[in-house]
C-alpha cells in the first residue's frame, strides 16, 4: 500500500493540486495542529476542502491526533528543541496515542495524502507519521514525498 505526504509551502495551488492530481491523491489527511491559519493560502481548511473535491475530486479530513502538541510545537521552532529531540517527543506521543490502532489500514487504500506546511519532509512531523505507521501496519506502507 502506498502513501504519500506534502507540504503546501513554496507551490502555487495550481503545481500543489496538479501533483496531487499526478498521483491519484483521493483524500487529503491534514496533520497540522492549526488549519486555519491565515498564514495558509490556499491550504486553510475551508479553500482545502473545497479545491480538494473540485479540482481532484479528493475528500479532506483534519486530524488532529497526528499532530504534534502546541508546546513541541512552540519549543521547537523557538529553538528550544533540536530536531532529534523534538522527533523522539513526537515518536513517544503518537505511540502514546496508539495512532496505529486508531486509524484502519483499509482507509489507506483510497490513494491518501498527509498534509503538513513544510515543504521538505526530512524534519517533518508528516514523515514520521507515515513512516511509524508503516512499521506498526501488517502491510506495511510505501512512502512517496511529494
Amino acid at each position: 500500500m502506498e502513501i504519500y505526504t506534502a507540504g503546501f509551502t513554496r507551490w502555487t495551488a495550481r503545481d500543489f493540486f496538479g501533483a496531487l492530481g499526478a498521483h491519484g491523491v483521493r483524500r487529503i489527511v491534514d496533520v497540522r495542529l492549526n488549519n486555519t491559519s491565515q498564514l495558509s493560502a490556499f491550504a486553510k481548511r475551508d479553500d482545502l476542502t473545497y479545491f480538494a473535491e473540485q479540482l481532484i475530486g479528493a475528500s479532506y479530513v483534519h486530524e488532529a491526533s497526528l499532530a504534534p502538541t502546541s508546546e513541541m510545537l512552540k519549543a521547537y521552532r523557538a529553538k528550544e528543541l533540536s530536531w532529534a529531540e523534538y522527533e523522539q517527543l513526537f515518536l513517544d506521543l503518537i505511540e502514546t496515542r496508539a495512532i496505529e490502532s486508531t486509524f484502519e489500514e483499509a482507509s489507506f487504500e483510497t490513494p491518501t495524502v498527509l498534509l503538513c506546511s513544510e515543504h521538505g519532509p526530512e524534519c517533518c512531523h508528516r514523515r514520521l507519521v507515515a513512516e511509524y505507521l508503516g512499521d506498526h501496519w501488517s502491510s506495511g506502507l510505501q512512502i512517496t514525498h511529494i
